[in-house]
């Protein structure tokens, strides 16, 4: 019995933002999750005004999906020793597929550029001039059906609050024969390992 391979692509690549003053303005909360911590802390993660917008591929490829990703994630922190936290936020995908005509899933991503600026006291600033280098990641993950996640990007964190802010994110996934569904998902790890995930509604990249 021969079996045809050939490649399932996911490609993201993503603008972010970090502020750690808390924002001024919400226009629609998405989801959340708490957890309280093995220091008696209540760890909040939230996703804010997710938009997934489906395009038409470049390639016109059948098997081709493209999207651009905005949204928000933001966490809190209360109890004692709160506005010592410490850890990172994570942004990623579940990301769900009938079937591939190949022999897995490759993911690459490239890190934003980001710069969290300590100086200002009252409001901290985000300068976004090449500040990190490009890191890509992959995996051979088998053919479909299947359920894979993967996290896009991880941003440090410290304080009682904070918001990562993704405004027209670019993924693309290759190779999937029938529909593509995604479920955005924003998780909150700290320092000592403890972690909270909120997992975002599906949306059908078909």
């Amino acid at each position: 019995m021969m079996i045809l391979h050939r490649t399932l692509a996911v490609a993201a690549s993503t603008a972010a933002l970090l502020f750690v003053a808390t924002p001024t303005s919400h226009a629609a909360l998405d989801n959340q999750l708490a957890l309280v911590d093995g220091k008696d802390r209540t760890l909040t993660i939230q996703q804010w005004d997710t938009f997934l917008n489906g395009v038409a591929p470049l390639d016109h490829n059948r098997l081709t999906r493209e999207w651009f990703h905005s949204g928000r994630a933001k966490y809190v922190v209360d109890g004692p020793g709160s506005d010592d936290f410490a850890g990172k936020v994570e942004l990623g995908y579940q990301i769900g597929f009938p079937w591939s005509l190949g022999v897995g899933i490759k993911f690459s991503y490239t890190t934003p550029n980001i710069l969290f600026d300590k100086a200002l006291i009252n409001r901290p600033q985000i300068i976004t001039p090449n500040l990190f280098p490009g890191v890509s990641v992959s995996a051979d993950l088998g053919n479909g059906p299947g359920v894979q996640e993967v996290a896009t990007f991880a941003v440090s964190v410290s304080g009682r609050t904070g918001v990562v802010t993704v405004s027209n994110a670019h993924g693309t996934v290759t190779g999937a024969a029938g529909g593509v569904l995604l479920r955005p998902f924003a998780r909150l790890i700290s320092k000592s390992g403890d972690s909270v995930t909120t997992y975002g509604d599906s949306w059908n990249m078909s």
